[in-house]
């Protein structure tokens, strides 16, 4: 068995890949930002210290990450017509999906975050008059997201590469502009190799840069 990567053109690749690359870059940016919105609200509802509030959110929480991603990504594009009565989109679909399923690990992240910051800087916040709601956003949520900063990026470049799982419902992403191309020009495994390398080098690049940004963080403290 021989490998022919020649037909892997700019042309190609321009024709099949790249419409899949900005799906996936789009679906991460804005899942990544929905859910760390979310996850904050869920994160400062756990923290409260009110049952109607931590109990909801936790078990929203707990849900979420005890179900395989996949399995989440089916029931919203399955079920969510058959209750609207009205078909919606795979790519919106994977959108709200992704945005809603993150949100339980950003939640995670960012109360980790949140109970980082010393009880200390709280106390000094009331002390200055500031409410529990001024406190939080002035004084306990900048320095959270700086302390969890590298860990929310992780969990980006995570929640990127999971991004390949919306073949389930047919939407264009990354591993589908490949798979397409592929199949065009008969050559499956060698574009599955290169979407494994693709993967691998933003990926790996992603992570050389939290590192640094680690360290530059740690050097801050």
């Amino acid at each position: 068995m021989t490998f022919d990567f020649a037909f892997l053109t700019w042309d190609v690749v321009s024709s099949f890949v790249l419409k899949g690359l900005w799906f996936s870059i789009q679906l991460t940016i804005v899942a990544t930002l929905g859910g760390i919105a979310l996850g904050t609200v869920l994160a400062l509802m756990r923290l409260s210290g009110k049952a109607w509030l931590a109990v909801p959110a936790a078990a929203y929480v707990n849900t979420l990450r005890s179900i395989p991603l996949v399995m989440v990504i089916l029931w919203f594009f399955l079920l969510i017509p058959m209750l609207t009565g009205r078909p919606m989109g795979a790519e919106l679909s994977a959108v709200i999906t992704f945005t809603v399923f993150e949100a339980a690990y950003f939640s995670e992240i960012m109360r980790a975050g949140i109970q980082s910051v010393s009880r200390g800087q709280v106390q000094a916040g009331y002390a200055t008059g500031m409410t529990y709601r001024q406190t939080m956003q002035l004084v306990v949520l900048p320095q959270a997201f700086r302390n969890m900063l590298p860990v929310l990026m992780t969990q980006t470049i995570i929640l990127f590469q999971d991004t390949s799982l919306v073949y389930a419902i047919g939407a264009y992403d990354l591993l589908k502009g490949f798979e397409v191309a592929g199949k065009n020009f008969n050559r499956p495994v060698e574009t599955y190799v290169v979407a494994a390398v693709v993967y691998f080098v933003i990926c790996f690049s992603l992570s050389m840069l939290v590192r640094r940004l680690q360290k530059k963080i740690q050097i801050i403290r």
